[in-house]
């Protein structure tokens, strides 16, 4: 393999020695023109500037074959004034039928070619930006941190002009500085690299090679000079939104209207504070129209982790998300007192907001010129109240389910040498009134070698909680908790390993504004890595990976869980059919969460030693048909102690897509499941806060006999999921999407046990229908239109419902599911948004 070395300021290459695969490659180096006159932003490079400026070429190809030099020519340029960053590129192919161009949704790779320039402003080799764009003119944008890996949620607003040319096809990009930042100094010196990729070879190119055996990315570009004199501009801009709401729910409590509207109005403030700090704040926020939450059967003690779909929560957090203990689906989440709300024996809950509205949220982040990066996360939520009324007079009251509350965080984020870093956050939720606070704070490191090639790692957390439970004079009984972890790792090569070791106190809660689904845990873990990134066989590369994970109870301290896990992937040379395949291994576990009892160490539930294989194939994407298969099953090791049927479960996916044509395309997932013979906890009955209630006869028999009794059940559990997205693209900056979902969880319980300590199950007579069915059923329709650069017109059509059957309403049959959720009344919403960019730079008074 050859390292190229581009001169600074020049297009001429020299070949360097043969170096190591896991060994960075030479830094190339290209000067910026500067310019005096205007530039229009055609997609044509007709202006005599760009023929002076130097040129970036002899890109490395990356993938499928990383090192060999790309044989279609890719040239770039780059110039710049006193506002903007201009990039030139003309990409030689040999026809234009080579070159593919699928239209697609802002943000959405599709099959299509495009070029990406990548910048790191203040040049740590960790942090940077990424801008694409595709043969159709459709941007893509992306920040790069060692928190958030590659993130295409950040926005930025610049603009880009493509066209055809021959054989060639060119791209233009203005990128402003006030989408960037930078430190105010007299010569910048930035991180350059230029990504080309085409797809009708699936390849992909670097202008600075990028190999794929070295740790990091960042660090492997090269470097822009000859940018002189310019200065950080005043970053201010203001999107005001007005958003108006027709909503039809034709299950509405009797006395309130079915069909209401609602109008909305706010806007979203940016302002860069100095050269490396910006404010982002959203005043009175209207998160309506963000795509629906895929709903699910629960059977688990843990809660349900949903993806976060507003904008605000997921651009441009990547400082916020250091360590992992920031959860932002928390801040408007479901109010604290929602499941506590009791109506009498003569009222009925007229209303019980599932979501907590925000006041306003803002964050300011940025870094140094020394490489500190500084984030301070804050968001404000009112008061939400439940309204119960009293059947015989009317009365109404309300009561207090979520107090105004208070959310910030705050990170120090110190990058260092060799792809290295330091870290200190803290989370901090106030709630007013008489209920609880809580505070996290966590400090985290990487150190790695001046070679790259190996990394120690780690991080300390504590959490304190003070107050009361909501709505009780009970204290919070974990007001302090730690957790803590190691780890050394080799980190660049084609074999990588690590070792780690962590502890999570049993009392260590980080959950008011971060996500975790059990505490009280040792754990230690061994892995490895063998990557072969070359083609060979009939290959293009092959990825393995391998391990041992253990855990035991932090308090008192017993034996939880082994597992040995292990998976390979590769893709062919001719069909790029990928393929690979994954299993673990399980000793007897012990499951000391499931059984809902707490402190835990008592009871458990007993899991034999059971193994999982797994597989998936995917076909070319390129092709007008593509198709995703995966299927899995695992088997558990007869049980001694019961004559009970072997535990199993099998499950596989479907997923065909089919593109009509560059505008139109269609795909489909079917996901199905079925877990026999499983066992598990009896989930509560809806309206119920346990497993059992005196209310029901057959559980006063078992509770009579043993108060506190945890009942299990031996159940069958079928899963279906189906999904069908269509997408037509009628220019690069206007989309329509329809997606439509239904899902499906069906449980049937076999026969039960009482659970006693120490694992033991005793078989109940137990004759109550425990059975039970979940449905639910979405549609989102959103139109869009980018009519100026960070200026939207959306349309949205939201269709859904759900149902939860239970006893003898409860069937397992798909089609009767099918049919009952589309027959039951869907709650309709149609919502039209408009959001309007306006720059203090294009709006300031012009000087005469």
């Amino acid at each position: 393999m050859f390292g190229l070395l581009v001169r600074t300021g020049a297009a001429q290459t020299t070949p360097a020695a043969p170096v190591s695969a896991s060994a960075l490659a030479p830094k190339k180096q290209l000067q910026a023109l500067r310019i005096t006159e205007a530039i229009k932003l055609d997609g044509q490079l007709d202006e005599a500037m760009w023929q002076q400026a130097p040129i970036a070429t002899d890109f490395i190809q990356n993938r499928p074959n990383p090192g060999p030099p790309e044989k279609h020519k890719t040239e770039v340029r780059v110039l710049y004034d006193d506002a903007n960053l201009y990039i030139g590129a003309v990409m030689h192919d040999v026809s234009p039928d080579s070159i593919l161009r699928e239209l697609t949704a802002r943000d959405n790779f599709g099959n299509t070619d495009f070029i990406g320039i990548f910048l790191d402003t203040y040049h740590d080799n960790l942090n940077g930006y990424g801008f694409f764009v595709t043969t159709g003119g459709v941007q893509m944008d992306a920040r790069y941190s060692p928190a958030g890996g590659e993130d295409f949620n950040w926005n930025a607003v610049w603009d880009s002009r493509t066209s055809l040319r021959g054989t060639d096809w060119v791209a233009e990009l203005r990128i402003p500085y006030s989408a960037i930042r930078f430190s105010q100094t007299a010569e910048q010196l930035w991180g350059l690299n230029f990504m080309r990729q085409r797809k009708r070879e699936n390849q992909a190119f670097f202008w600075n090679e990028v190999k794929p055996a070295v740790d990091g990315f960042v660090n492997q570009w090269g470097t822009l000079g000859g940018v002189r004199d310019v200065k950080p501009p005043l970053r201010l801009s203001l999107t005001p939104y007005i958003s108006g709401y027709v909503n039809h729910n034709p299950i509405s409590e009797e006395g309130t209207r079915r069909t209401t509207t609602s109008f909305n109005g706010g806007a979203d403030v940016k302002w860069g504070i100095n050269e490396s700090f910006t404010l982002d704040a959203t005043l009175v926020p209207d998160f309506g129209q963000v795509q629906s939450d895929n709903q699910v059967l629960n059977l688990s003690p843990f809660e349900v982790q949903f993806n976060e779909n507003r904008q605000f929560f997921t651009e441009g957090t990547e400082l916020f998300n250091k360590g992992n203990l920031f959860y932002s689906r928390r801040v408007g989440a479901t109010p604290i007192g929602f499941y506590s709300v009791q109506a009498g024996d003569k009222e009925k809950i007229l209303k019980n907001p599932a979501e907590t509205r925000l006041l306003n949220a803002t964050k300011v982040s940025g870094r140094t010129s020394k490489g500190l990066g500084i984030g301070v996360f804050n968001a404000v939520s009112n008061d939400v109240y439940a309204t119960i009324r009293n059947n015989e007079t009317g009365e109404e009251r309300e009561e207090l389910t979520q107090p105004f509350s208070n959310y910030n965080i705050a990170v120090l984020d110190q990058s260092l040498k060799n792809n290295s870093y330091v870290s200190l956050i803290n989370t901090n939720v106030t709630r007013f009134g008489r209920t609880y606070d809580a505070n996290v704070t966590g400090g985290l490191f990487r150190f790695a070698n001046k070679k790259n090639s190996y990394a120690v790692d780690g991080r300390v957390v504590y959490s304190n909680r003070r107050g009361n439970v909501f709505h009780s004079d009970e204290l919070i009984d974990d007001p302090d908790g730690y957790k803590y972890q190691l780890g050394i790792s080799k980190i660049s090569g084609n074999f990588t390993w690590g070792v780690n070791h962590g502890i999570e106190s049993d009392t260590y809660n980080p959950n008011d504004l971060g996500i975790l689904f059990g505490n009280n845990n040792i754990s230690q873990g061994i892995y490895g890595n063998y990557n072969r990134y070359k083609p060979f066989w009939k290959v293009n590369n092959l990825s393995t990976y391998f391990g041992i994970d253990q855990s035991v109870l932090y308090k008192p301290t017993r034996y939880q869980k082994t597992n040995i896990y292990g998976g390979a992937n590769t893709t062919f040379t001719k069909n790029f059919l990928t393929t690979g395949f994954n299993f673990d291994l399980n000793p007897v576990n012990r499951d000391y969460f499931e059984p809902r009892a707490f402190p835990l160490g008592n009871y458990y539930v007993r899991v034999p030693a059971n193994g999982n294989i797994g597989t998936f194939v995917s076909s070319d994407y390129r092709k007008k048909v593509a198709l995703d298969l995966n299927a899995g099953i695992r088997v558990y090791e007869q049980e001694e102690r019961f004559e009970r049927p072997r535990r199993f479960g099998i499950g596989f996916g479907v997923s065909p897509r089919y593109r009509v044509n560059n505008k139109l395309n269609f795909r489909y997932s079917l996901d199905w499941s079925t877990n026999r013979n499983q066992i598990g906890y009896v989930n509560p009955s809806r309206g119920d806060n346990g497993s059992l209630s005196n209310k029901y006869p057959e559980d006063a028999t078992i509770l009579g006999a043993s108060p506190g009794a945890i009942l299990l059940g031996r159940r069958r559990v079928v899963t279906v999921s189906n999904v069908l997205t269509a997408a037509y693209t009628f220019t690069n900056r206007m989309s329509l999407t329809v997606r439509t979902r239904h899902y499906t969880s069906t449980v049937r319980y076999l026969d039960f046990s009482r659970l006693t300590p120490g694992g033991t199950e005793e078989p109940v007579a137990y004759t109550r229908n425990r059975d039970n069915t979940f449905n639910a059923f979405n549609i989102d329709a959103v139109y869009s239109w980018w009519f100026a650069p960070g200026s939207q017109i959306s349309i949205v059509w939201k269709n859904a419902g759900s149902t939860f059957l239970q006893a003898n309403e409860a069937t397992p049959l798909y089609f009767d599911n099918l049919n009952n959720t589309i027959n039951t009344p869907h709650n309709n919403s149609v919502s039209v948004k408009i959001l309007y960019y306006l720059d203090y730079l294009a709006i300031r008074p012009r000087r005469a």
